[in-house]
Formats: structure tokens, C-alpha cells, sequence
């Protein structure tokens, strides 16, 4: 069978055969167990409903034994044949162009250089998944090769719940992932109804196909790096930054050090991640030996050196170590994912990598000990460090959360509403109050036609509209506009493309519409092929985190999650090809509300009525509120956005006299 006719096949008419595990793919972590017998019966009931019941005898065995070996049934054997990576939208089968589209972006989620747990159908950070298992895939594929414009496709958790009528400007796709009612979003919550094959956590880009591999989060993150040494008054050449995890989105780390300047020491345990981190030159060189890890720093230090320096082993040695050792260390912070402690989020100092995974799936209870042992460990040193003038920010994957839970020294002495911990989130010091209030984040592009040529095109494009905008932006913005002028102008050299061509800029809403707009120009005179815009969940409006994305809102509200709901149901109306709306992504499960769009440019006239409504309320969603939280930089970006649209109109706060009390 050809690649399309797999596609619009489906789930097969006769069964494939068993597929061999394979070790050399990165796996996920066994889940622990947590189904009683009667569950377990369900789950099962559950997986076999996508067959017909001829087959059931022959996979109920087999699907019995995935979840007693893995906590979970993915049904390995129906893994497609054909390569997992992002085709031309040409090569897709079907009746609709932005269906294709869809199509094309799910399958680089899944792509083996982009996914963390391929197999798993695993994106990111351990658990963010795009399906449950892979008849849902198949069946979701099936449904898109077939798919109008006048359809919706609706997913319900990972399952494709079916095709409804419903007209053009309406989104192809409707997401939603882990929608739990609110007492039920517990972490063993997850754990159940996710074994039960009901839900699933699609962290943020992941269950909403809009990963493009770390390129997604190399600017955040070195839009922070740079901050970070401005905070301090240092120049990056020279400067150290200590952090740790290279799976996933935190892989992007020691990429965006070396983009920032400065000494990049990223600890990681897993073996498998960290030698697909150098193989991609996303890392320089990696340290098995922490002294020759400290001697290799002094050295990089004085000759003030750009280089990532990877240590295979546990990011708790390394803050005690360089203590030891009187290493300085100028910014620091962590990013595994601690919205997922207790199943391969974070692993415990003192165990090897193979111990850690069989102790979480077959002694959890002991395993979350020793997590919370370790993290009352990370925290002591990282303190001392401090001490010394280390400068160190929670980088929004609930490390202070987890380890104020497992009573570690983070609390502030003197604690006020939003600033409970000794040490801000990256959020409160640096993006919100930078980028976030004024509306920049983090806006990007995947050019469907593959061709690396138009990625240049599309992106010389958005860097003449950015330096057209520039020269008449007010103050306010001028540094995060050469920020992100100068990181667009080195994209090409810093090789940042894993899996599609893909793109990623920081920008506010005149900048994004400026840009689409000349894409699609672009598109209808036949210069570049078809484009798919999107965002990161992690921008000025799409995502309600109280520990992230909205942790510089003071007003109370930053546990409320209304704007992230008004966000998605906006975009749905005004134009978005694909939207979601998930529970859990990048704090944690229950932690968060985050939504995302995806639109497709075809050059088309409706496609440039489209972009102008949506991403104009995208963004100006969340200015809106942060305005509203007495956030200065927002109160003046929300003024300038009710300038320029006249049909714009929003309540401004008041502000009250603080000696009236």
C-alpha cells in the first residue's frame, strides 16, 4: 500500500503483526499500578472498542500484557509502517487543504527527532501525549483524509469522536485534553483515568500538534539567559548558568545558552536523551566525571568561552559539587518536569537512572520519598549558592511548587500574595513584565511545502516587517524588538529547525498580523508554499498558571482560569483552523488551563480576513487582563491597541491611593 492509501485505511481490515519492542528507541517510563481487577477489565473493554470483535480474542492477551508491563495499553502492534516525520502538505491525502495541514503537524509531533517517547505517541515532558494509543491515531488520520470544509473533526482526550457537519469558517479541529471535573484533577487522577484509556494529559503543544521540536522554546529561553544576566549587570561571555534536564523542551537549554554567550552546565540521567542532544549538536560536550566537569568550567570561565557543557548524571551533585569547589555560579534554575514528579518528571539523587524507573513503577510510595528527599537536597545547595550571588529563577516547571510540597527551604521569609517563594518564577522578573504585559510571545510558522528555501523566504519576510515596525515602536518595546530582530537574522547559522520547517519569534499582535499578512501575500503570488501559524500555550493569553504563564497577575485572579477558556472559544469564531483547550500543561496536571489555535495560510482572501480578527483577539485577550490586574506595561499596551482599532473598547482600572487605608 502507497503512504496515502494507509492513511484514509485506517484502523486495518485484518490485523498486522506483533511489532518487537525496540530498546533503542527512548521509551516511557512504566506507569505505576493503580487499576483494581474490575478496572483493569474496563480498561481493556475500553481499548478493544476500536476493533471488530472477531479480532478481540486475539489482542485482549496482548493488550492484557502491555498494561501489566507498561501501566498502559498502546497498542504497539498497530504502529504505522511508514516513517514518522512531517511530509509536504502534497503528499497528503484528501478533500481539504487545512485538513492536510493537520495531518502534516501531527505527524512531527511524532516524528522520532522531535518526540521524547515516539512509541508512545510521547512529545514532551514524560507524559504530553498526542494520542493514548495508535488506533486513535489511525482513525483520527482516516478521518482528516476524508474531511470537508464544511466538517469538524472533535477529539475528545486523544479519540477521535467524529466528523460533524458544520461550515468553512469554522475550525477543522476541536481539542480538548484532561478536562477532568475539578475534584477529580488530582496527579493519581491522571494516573487512573488515563490507564482506563478515558483521558489524557496533552501538556500544551503536544495534544494540540504544534510542536516544532526545542527550536519552541530555544528563544524563551534565550530571551530569559540574556534577561537574566541583565538582572545582574554581567556581560554573558564568561558568565555560568547551571541547569538541568535535556529531554523534550528543556533539551533547548544548552542551545540557547550558547546563542546567549555564556557557560551552559545541563545535567541530565537519562544516557539515551542526552547522547540525542549531542548528536544534534544542541550540546557541545558531555562530562561523566564532575571533576573533570569543574576543571573543564574554570577553563571555559577564564577564556571566556560559548559552550554547553552536558553532565550525565544527577543535577544535585553538580549544585553541591561547584559549592564544594567554590565555583561560582551566575544564574541558575532547573527544568525537568516537576508537573511530573512521580513518574519520570524528576529523578531522585542517590539512584542510577535503570533504579529509579523500576522503583517508581513497582515501589511508588518509596519512590516518591526519595524524590522529595532529593529535592530538599537541590534546594539546600542551590541556596548556598545563593548566598554567593547566584541568581536563580524557577523556570515554570514547578520546581518551587514540588519542593515547597516536600518541605524544602524556598518559602520568603516575608511572603505577599504572588510572591509566596524565596526566589521568582522567570515569569514575575523577567517575560511577564517584558514581554508578556506588552503582548510579545511566542509567535510561529511551518512552511507545508518542507522546503528549507522557504523557511529563508518566510524568514527574511518577517524580518523586514519587524525592522519596519521598529522604526516608528515607542520606548517601551524598543529592546524586545532588537531582541527579536537579531535572533531571526541568526536563525539560518544557529541551525535551530528539528523535524518541519519551523520557525519561532517573539511578537505582539501588530507583528503578528504584519507578518502573516505578507506570508499569505506571499503565498497567493506564489513565492512560498502554504503556511501554518501558531503559537506556543505559553504566550500572553492562552494559558491561566499561577505558577507560570499568569504568575505576575496580583490582584487575586491568578487562580482563575477565564481567560484562557475566553481564548480558546475567540479564536474558534474568528477564524483558527484547529483549536484546544487542555487541563495540565507545563505546571502540572490540575495546575493549569492552557489553550491553542492553529490556522493555516493559503494565500487565499479569506485566509487574510481571518488571520486579522484572530490574532488581533489572541493576544489583545490577555493584554485585557493583565490590564485589568493593574500591570502598568499592559495598561499602556491595551491604550496603544484601542488607538489603532476604533471598535476596541476596555475597562482600564482605577488605581487607589495606598495611604487611604
Amino acid at each position: 500500500m502507497t503512504f496515502q492509501e494507509q492513511i484514509q485505511q485506517g484502523i486495518p481490515d485484518q490485523l498486522p503483526q506483533p511489532k518487537p519492542y525496540e530498546s533503542n528507541i527512548n521509551h516511557a517510563p512504566k506507569r505505576k499500578e493503580i487499576l483494581g481487577e474490575e478496572e483493569k477489565k474496563l480498561a481493556l473493554k475500553n481499548a478493544l472498542r476500536y476493533f471488530d470483535p472477531k479480532f478481540h480474542a486475539e489482542l485482549l492477551p496482548e493488550f492484557r500484557q502491555e498494561l501489566e508491563d507498561y501501566g498502559r495499553i498502546y497498542m504497539y502492534r498497530f504502529r504505522p509502517d511508514y516513517e514518522m516525520k512531517a511530509r509536504p502538505i502534497t503528499d497528503y491525502p484528501g478533500k481539504s487543504e487545512q485538513a492536510k495541514a493537520i495531518m502534516l503537524m501531527i505527524q512531527n509531533n511524532l516524528d522520532y527527532a522531535v518526540a521524547q517517547h515516539p512509541h508512545e505517541l510521547i512529545t514532551y515532558g514524560g507524559n504530553g501525549a498526542v494520542f493514548s494509543n495508535w488506533a486513535q491515531y489511525l482513525l483520527t488520520m482516516k478521518y482528516l483524509s476524508e474531511m470537508t470544509d464544511e466538517q469538524t473533526l472533535v477529539m475528545y482526550s486523544g479519540h477521535p469522536m467524529g466528523l460533524f457537519p458544520s461550515h468553512k469558517d469554522a475550525p477543522r479541529v476541536v481539542v480538548t485534553n484532561g478536562m477532568m471535573i475539578p475534584n477529580y484533577s488530582k496527579p493519581d487522577d491522571w494516573e487512573k483515568f488515563n490507564a482506563l484509556g478515558v483521558t489524557q494529559y496533552g501538556q500544551m503543544t503536544a495534544g494540540s500538534y504544534m510542536y516544532i521540536g526545542p527550536q519552541g522554546i530555544v528563544h524563551g529561553t534565550t530571551i530569559t539567559a540574556l534577561n537574566a544576566f541583565r538582572k545582574i549587570n554581567k556581560e554573558p561571555k564568561g558568565g555560568l548558568f547551571v541547569t538541568s534536564g535535556l529531554g523534550g523542551m528543556s533539551g533547548a537549554q544548552p542551545k540557547a545558552g550558547n546563542i546567549a554567550g555564556c557557560v551552559t552546565v545541563c545535567a541530565e540521567v537519562n544516557p539515551k536523551i542526552t547522547k540525542i542532544r549531542h548528536d544534534q549538536k544542541w550540546v557541545n560536550e558531555i562530562y561523566e566525571d564532575l571533576d573533570q566537569l569543574v576543571e573543564r568550567v574554570r577553563t571555559a570561565q577564564e577564556n571566556k568561552e560559548t559552550v554547553s557543557l552536558a553532565y550525565l548524571g544527577n543535577v544535585v551533585e553538580v549544585w553541591e559539587k561547584f559549592d564544594q569547589e567554590d565555583l561560582r555560579i551566575d544564574i541558575g534554575s532547573d527544568q525537568t518536569s516537576l508537573h511530573n514528579p512521580w513518574a519520570g518528571g524528576y529523578y531522585p539523587v542517590g539512584q542510577s537512572f535503570e533504579e529509579s524507573n523500576k522503583m517508581m513503577a513497582e515501589d511508588p510510595e518509596l519512590f516518591k520519598e526519595k524524590v522529595q528527599e532529593s529535592l530538599r537536597r537541590h534546594a539546600a545547595a542551590i541556596n548556598k549558592h545563593t548566598e554567593k550571588g547566584t541568581y536563580f529563577f524557577d523556570y515554570g516547571n514547578a520546581f518551587l511548587l514540588e519542593a515547597s510540597r516536600a518541605g524544602a527551604d524556598v518559602m520568603a521569609e516575608n511572603p505577599t500574595l504572588g510572591r509566596e517563594f524565596k526566589y521568582p518564577s522567570y515569569v514575575q522578573d523577567i517575560m511577564g513584565p517584558m514581554c508578556f504585559d506588552y503582548g510579545f510571545g511566542p509567535f510561529r510558522w511551518v512552511c507545508t511545502s518542507g522546503k528549507p528555501e522557504d523557511l529563508q523566504k518566510t524568514d527574511d519576510i518577517a524580518c523586514a516587517v519587524l525592522e519596519e515596525i521598529q522604526q516608528n515602536s515607542p520606548e517601551e518595546i524598543q529592546q524586545q524588538m532588537k531582541d527579536n530582530i537579531q535572533w531571526i537574522k541568526g536563525a539560518q547559522e544557529n541551525k535551530l529547525v528539528v523535524g518541519s520547517q519551523a520557525r519561532i519569534l517573539y511578537a505582539d499582535a501588530e507583528g503578528r498580523m504584519k507578518i502573516a499578512e505578507a506570508f499569505n501575500k506571499a503565498i497567493k503570488n506564489g513565492d512560498i508554499g502554504p503556511v501554518v501559524l501558531g503559537r506556543d500555550h505559553h504566550d500572553v493569553s492562552g494559558t491561566d498558571s499561577p505558577y507560570r504563564e499568569t504568575s505576575n497577575i496580583y490582584d487575586g485572579s491568578r487562580f482563575t482560569a477565564d481567560m484562557a477558556i475566553h481564548n480558546v472559544i475567540g479564536d474558534s469564531f474568528r477564524g483558527a483552523t484547529w483549536v484546544s483547550i487542555h487541563n495540565g500543561g507545563g505546571v502540572g496536571w490540575g495546575e493549569v488551563i492552557n489553550g491553542g489555535f492553529g490556522m493555516l495560510l493559503d494565500g487565499s482572501d479569506d485566509a487574510d480576513r481571518r488571520l486579522k480578527s484572530m490574532l488581533f483577539w489572541d493576544v489583545n485577550n490577555g493584554i485585557s487582563r493583565r490590564s485589568w490586574a493593574r500591570n502598568e506595561g499592559a495598561i499602556f499596551a491595551i491604550k496603544r491597541a484601542m488607538e489603532v482599532e476604533p471598535k476596541l473598547k476596555v475597562t482600564l482600572p482605577n488605581f487607589v491611593d495606598e495611604n487611604i487605608f
